[in-house]
This record gives structure tokens, C-alpha cells and sequence, in this order.
């Protein structure tokens, strides 16, 4: 396996994505979801702000893409939203399954039509059964 590296640097996003979640739901409870979330992106913000600061300028490059590619800045706070309001009233393991649910089914269709510039791999029974497994996952931490 050529990028060996890639496996484990996601599983421990994710894990993150699971630690931001349990924070995000007392403190949107607390501070109002929409403010949690503006304060999340903020930090976000700042902490990629300071790493450009010592990058090669690229913005030039980014705005000459297409428009289209730029449209998921718009999922990230409906993401951060929705842990905000789920994950006190559901918690964070049902949270995070739901959301891998959504995020596995997404991913099929979008490979197997190689959507949004991907390259197409087709959807098989080992890949409908991973989603399938999920969604019993799902069923079964509810």
C-alpha cells in the first residue's frame, strides 16, 4: 500500500470528529448552537490564518478554480450545527453513527457516478454491505 499513512490519519480525524461533537453540544446548549458554531469556525479560522501566514500565497489559484468547488464551505456549518443540536438530545455515539451513515451512503453514489470530479468505483455487494452493517450499527446503539 503506496500512502500507508492515509488509514490511520483518518481514523484519527474522525476520532476528532467525535471529541468535537461531545464539546460542541454543552457548549452550544450553553452559548446558543449558532454561536457555538460561529466560535468553532472562528478558532478554525484563526489557527488556518496562522498557517498561511508562513505559506506560499495561493489565493490567486483557489478563486481561479471553479465556482462549484467552492460550494462545500456551505456543509461545514450545517455539519457543526447539526452535532450542535444532536448530540444533547441523542449523544455522541448515535450522533457520530448517523453521520457515518450519511457520509458512507453519500460516498457510494458519488463513486460509483464519479461525481464531483472523483474516479468512479463501483459500488459492490462488500461495499452495500459495509452500509448495510452501519445501518444495523445504527439501529442497534439507538
Amino acid at each position: 500500500m503506496k500512502h500507508f499513512w492515509v488509514l490511520p490519519l483518518v481514523v484519527l480525524a474522525g476520532m476528532g470528529l467525535s471529541v468535537e461533537a461531545g464539546l460542541l453540544g454543552p457548549l452550544g446548549a450553553a452559548a446558543g448552537h449558532l454561536w457555538a458554531t460561529l466560535g468553532i469556525f472562528g478558532i478554525g479560522t484563526t489557527l488556518l490564518t496562522l498557517g498561511l501566514i508562513f505559506s506560499r500565497p495561493r489565493l490567486g489559484l483557489l478563486f481561479a478554480q471553479p465556482r462549484w468547488l467552492l460550494t462545500g464551505g456551505l456543509l461545514g456549518p450545517v455539519y457543526v450545527v447539526a452535532l450542535t443540536l444532536a448530540t444533547p438530545h441523542i449523544g455522541v455515539g448515535l450522533t457520530m453513527v448517523g453521520i457515518l451513515f450519511g457520509q458512507v451512503a453519500a460516498s457510494l453514489v458519488i463513486d460509483h457516478w464519479g461525481l464531483l470530479g472523483s474516479a468512479r468505483r463501483a459500488v459492490d455487494r462488500y461495499r452495500v454491505g459495509a452500509l448495510v452493517a452501519i445501518l444495523a450499527a445504527l439501529w442497534l446503539i439507538h
